[in-house]
């Protein structure tokens, strides 16, 4: 509800592209979602095709294995090898030849009978001879004997893993605590066990790899080092798991790669297949490009309707709009019309013409409000001058009879004489700040006369070059003499100082007057508040205020507040700068 709202208060240019991008965006997101869709499909149907070769190629795989160990104990049960391990030394040179060589071709039959047999032998410590197919002078390697043995085997699996190679072996006899008479063992072929592997992911440009973690051995299709080393870590988190088989991503140099893994049982081990997605998603990669250069050539397009929409709406509008603030500003201003005609080059002539309109109503209307506004300046200054006039004369004869006063009744005539000099000047209505302060304090001088050391008065503070309406300091300080601290008892004080924050400029009229209320001081700011609705009334304060508003506008002119002498605090706020200035001087033309 807040963005909507925001969005309402908008500009139209924020408006119209939002409405743009709530069309152009959803059409993209469609094309992303259907996009990624359709490479999540295409992806899951190869991983299952990958997962079914592989699959096909481990049980063919097994199931060669299974059938050499189950074939292996017609081998191993020959009479002229049981013979030969038995009686071996005894029989003479020729026979024992004749049955090593019936026992050759049996190997090279058991070796024939499956491609995945490299070698196929008969380890015969009696002779201290081990057999091969293919070659009939060979010595026995111990080490290689002892290896072959059931007894060193120290875990569960069909295979023998030694010196990197695989054997299936099976000793005579089978079940013996001593040593036996004779091991016959199939070595197999890892070359061939390799490019089995290389037929599940070779055709899409993948490499493969069986791998078993307990016995640390692996046969690999050409993975480099670090592939395979998270192919480890890859298939260690598939048996923390325990998944037999399934597929996943790995991401291998910044490039992702699908990963299809199988378990089997009979190697007690994991193959793996790892092929780059960008082999499997081929075309879709393609569609995926044309979609980045849809997106491209969407921003494109949004660059260039954004920018016909600045240069031939927002742009004109806005130059619309900033015309009309200069109007609310009373600067009646003509646009200048270059566009053709369209709406813009109407509203721009209307516009002109509006203005035209405007500046004929303000010339034929401007000196009748310039004579009113001046008519009531005078009128409420004529109302401030009689307020001293009557009590001078009374003061001065005093003074005069007294022979101890006559100097204080020479300054005193002159004080008068200044005094009505500068109230009864009616050729200017703006003087300078510095004169209606120096008026002001002539008639404090006047008062120190009449009221004696009584009364403390200080004036503090800057008083900066500006021009202000005549009598706007000294009927404040009037009104402190009359309301506050004439009629004291005690020791009266008056304090007149000035601010200046910014633009504005403010001079305090502070007093310890004891007769004033915060109910009366309520009272006074109300009436401020509403001085042009009560026009009727003279008092002091109300006359400089309204005449301060006339001068600088409503924002300025008097506040009442509690001063820290106890008595009442006036703010006279002006205005400082040039700008307010020109206020009178636009007035005078």
């Amino acid at each position: 509800m807040k963005t909507l709202f925001s969005m309402h208060e908008s500009s139209i240019f924020k408006k119209i592209m939002a409405a743009f991008l709530a069309a152009l965006l959803p059409m993209l997101a469609i094309t992303w979602m259907i996009n990624e869709r359709g490479s999540a499909n295409i992806r899951s149907e190869i991983s299952g095709s990958v997962l079914n070769t592989t699959r096909f190629y481990m049980d063919s795989l097994d199931q060669e294995a299974d059938r050499i160990s189950r074939y292996l104990p017609n081998y191993v049960m020959d009479q002229d090898l049981m013979e030969v391990a038995t009686t071996g030394k005894e029989m003479s040179s020729y026979e024992r030849s004749s049955k090593i060589l019936d026992i050759q071709s049996r190997l090279e039959l058991m070796k024939n009978s499956s491609p995945y047999i490299r070698e196929a032998k008969a380890y015969i410590p009696l002779i201290n001879r081990t057999v091969l197919s293919n070659n009939f002078e060979t010595h026995l390697d111990e080490q290689e004997y002892a290896s072959m043995q059931t007894s060193a085997k120290s875990y569960d699996e069909a295979f023998i893993y030694w010196n990197n190679r695989f054997f299936i072996t099976m000793q005579y006899p089978v079940n013996t605590s001593r040593s036996p008479l004779y091991v016959v063992g199939v070595e197999l072929s890892a070359t061939k066990i390799r490019d089995t592997l290389a037929q599940i992911g070779g055709n899409r440009g993948g490499h493969s790899v069986l791998l078993n973690l307990n016995r640390g051995w692996h046969i690999d299709t050409g993975m480099d080092d670090e592939l395979l080393g998270q192919v480890a870590a890859f298939v260690s988190a598939q048996q923390e798991t325990l998944s037999k088989e399934g597929y996943d991503t790995i991401v291998h140099q910044g490039k992702r790669l699908l990963a299809v893994y199988k378990y089997s049982a009979l190697w007690n081990a994991y193959s793996v297949t790892c092929i780059p997605e960008e082999m499997i998603l081929g075309s879709l990669q393609m569609y995926r490009t044309l979609f980045w250069w849809a997106c491209a050539l969407a921003a494109a397009i949004v660059l260039f309707f954004t920018y016909f929409l600045l240069r031939l709406i927002y742009r004109p509008l806005m130059k619309l709009v900033h015309s009309f603030r200069r109007v609310q500003q009373n600067r009646l201003e003509p646009i200048q019309i270059n566009r053709g005609a369209d709406e813009f080059g109407y509203l721009y002539q209307a516009f002109n013409d509006t203005i035209s309109s405007l500046k004929k109503l303000i010339e034929e209307n401007y000196e009748q409000q310039i004579r009113n506004q001046r008519s009531e300046l005078k009128r409420l200054q004529s109302q401030i001058n009689p307020h001293f006039l009557y009590n001078c004369f009374f003061v001065l004869c005093r003074l005069i009879k007294s022979d101890k006063h006559k100097e204080k009744a020479y300054q005193f005539c002159l004080y008068i004489g200044q005094y009505f000099q500068f109230i009864t000047r009616n050729d200017e209505d703006e003087i300078p700040l510095a004169q209606e302060m120096e008026h002001s304090r002539t008639y404090v001088k006047m008062q120190t006369i009449c009221y004696g050391d009584r009364i403390e008065v200080g004036f503090d503070g800057d008083v900066p070059p500006i021009s202000v309406p005549r009598l706007i300091l000294q009927p404040i300080i009037e009104n402190a003499y009359k309301h506050a601290l004439g009629n004291m008892l005690l020791p009266g004080e008056l304090w007149v100082h000035t601010e200046l924050r910014g633009d504005e400029f403010t001079i305090y009229v502070e007093d310890n007057g004891q007769n004033i209320t915060d109910e009366e001081i309520e009272l006074l700011r109300k009436k401020l508040r509403h001085s042009t609705s009560r026009i009727e009334e003279t008092t002091g304060l109300l006359n400089v205020h309204r005449r301060i508003q006339l001068r600088y506008g409503e924002k300025y002119g008097l506040s009442v507040a509690r001063s820290e002498l106890g008595g009442l605090r006036v703010g006279i706020q002006l205005c400082a700068s040039q700008r307010g200035n020109e206020h009178v001087q636009t007035a005078d033309r």
